[in-house]
């Protein structure tokens, strides 16, 4: 049986302990590199600056600098940001190692095919000397884009038939198939073994729900 949630508050979004963990492990490779630098570069795969200032408690003490890349980017007043509209998948205009480190929440299950997944994960390897890559674990049984209990595990044609029957967190209903298939095509979730396929130089930690179930999955390196 499939179980709605309702649809979380900014504060929510950008602020829960989960994200907050992930801000202090990723703060802990940014103070390696200011421990050498006098600033630590950025670069933010898909991500914006809602992320960053919800969390800027945390860091707003350190020297960082972070360049957002979007496919369709949204323009931030603050200088600590550099917004640019560019492909995750595909950055010709920087250079190998340019950044300290090439940062991604939740962005790589949604470039589409495995063919992009490879091709984003290439770029995160070689645009930064560190990364820090996070992605929604598949065997975690609440899909998160749906906010439904064993949602992504249900067979396609039963998840059309849903999709079109009511809404679901971040997705309204619709009435056409073609819309139905385009939402459910907008993430397609990764496991240990796909995300360790990708980053082969990275270690894969497991971000633990409850110390049994393994919610997200994020390569460090």
């Amino acid at each position: 049986m499939l179980m709605r949630v309702e649809r979380p508050s900014a504060k929510e979004v950008y602020s829960n302990k989960f994200r907050a963990k992930r801000m202090e492990m990723l703060l802990e490779m940014v103070d390696e590199v200011l421990q050498k630098k006098d600033m630590c570069r950025i670069l933010d795969l898909g991500g914006r600056s809602d992320y960053w200032l919800g969390l800027e408690h945390m860091w707003r003490n350190r020297k960082i600098y972070v360049t957002l890349v979007d496919l369709v980017p949204t323009p931030v007043a603050d200088p600590r940001f550099l917004v640019i509209q560019g492909n995750a998948c595909d950055l010709p205009m920087y250079a190998d190692g340019e950044f300290d480190l090439v940062f991604s929440n939740s962005v790589i299950e949604h470039v589409g095919s495995w063919q992009n997944k490879v091709r984003m994960a290439k770029e995160a390897r070689r645009l930064g000397t560190r990364y820090f890559i996070q992605t929604p674990n598949y065997w975690f049984p609440v899909e998160p884009h749906f906010r439904a209990l064993f949602f992504h595990w249900l067979p396609r044609p039963w998840q059309r038939a849903l999709v079109m029957r009511r809404d679901f967190a971040f997705h309204t209903r619709t009435d056409s198939i073609d819309e139905a298939d385009r939402i459910l095509n907008d993430a397609a979730l990764l496991d240990h073994f796909e995300m360790k396929s990708l980053f082969p130089d990275g270690k894969i930690v497991r971000e633990r729900f409850l110390g049994l179930f393994t919610k997200s999955l994020i390569a460090i390196k």
